[in-house]
């Protein structure tokens, strides 16, 4: 089944957390770069809050990428809100995101179990639905999310699927119509997983294959040899920079910004 998350040219060029080479990881300068320079994917993770703020964050506690401390799931929305990204930035709502910019893609990790009820509610009031691909490294959790959901979106496979496709050798009727009973629609793995035979047996199955993280142009020129549909990075300059030489960046026009007068 076809979902309009999918329907850009690929390969697709994602912003893993909004490209955090070049700003603070899940930041608002880092989403908003990503946007100027074209990119119409961006990348980020869920976290909840005690009483159900779902934020664009991706650690459970503060302390690696803020100036405060404390766990996320355990700390109102009101103490959350007080950090700030790098001491400067704060933490974006992930619905403040969707809201902004309209017109770009979202693929969404779900960090904790307490996500879900959440992001039903953020999809409603902003009627994002084919703007967001929904992954978890919890199948649990993408299950639970999925049944929870008013709506189909796009999916990644569960990290199972993962592993039955890597090594049930050829994919076979029952894999490709478990996945399809599923609604999943790509696999989304490390560089590690993504060979040749493992992306030749996910197109087998109707799977798009994004790889991540990759920040050389060594890393994103292999797995775009190898035939991945896309590339997540938090060097956004690099890929988009891969690609244009490949004749194969895809920007999206979003009127932020000229793209050909940015810095690089």
């Amino acid at each position: 089944m076809a979902v309009a998350y999918l329907d850009h040219p690929r390969p697709v060029a994602f912003a893993h957390r909004g490209g955090a080479t070049h700003n603070p990881e899940n930041s608002w300068p880092a989403f908003e770069y990503a946007a100027s320079l074209g990119y119409a994917y961006l990348e980020t993770d869920a976290r909840s809050t005690s009483d159900g703020a779902l934020l664009a964050f991706h650690d459970a506690t503060l302390d690696r990428v803020t100036d405060r401390g404390g766990q996320v799931s355990k700390m109102p929305y009101k103490e959350v809100a007080a950090a700030r990204i790098g001491g400067t930035e704060p933490i974006p709502l992930l619905e403040d995101l969707l809201g902004t910019y309209k017109e770009l893609r979202f693929n969404i990790d779900l960090k904790d179990g307490g996500t879900i009820g959440p992001l039903c509610g953020v999809l409603r009031r902003t009627g994002a639905w084919d703007r967001v691909c929904v992954t978890s490294f919890s199948g649990r959790r993408l299950l639970q999310a999925q049944r929870s959901l008013d709506r189909p979106v796009c999916l990644a496979v569960t990290p199972a699927a993962i592993v039955a496709v890597r090594y049930a050798g050829h994919p076979g009727k029952a894999l490709a119509a478990r996945l399809a009973r599923s609604g999943a629609q790509c696999a989304q793995v490390p560089r590690q997983v993504a060979t040749r035979e493992f992306i030749r047996r996910s197109h087998e199955l109707g799977l798009h294959v994004h790889v991540w993280t990759l920040n050389t142009r060594e890393e994103m020129e292999r797995a775009l040899g190898l035939g991945a549909d896309g590339v997540m990075t938090d060097d956004v300059t690099t890929l988009r920079d891969t690609l244009i030489e490949r004749g194969q960046w895809h920007p999206r026009v979003t009127g932020v910004t000229d793209v050909a007068n940015l810095p690089v």
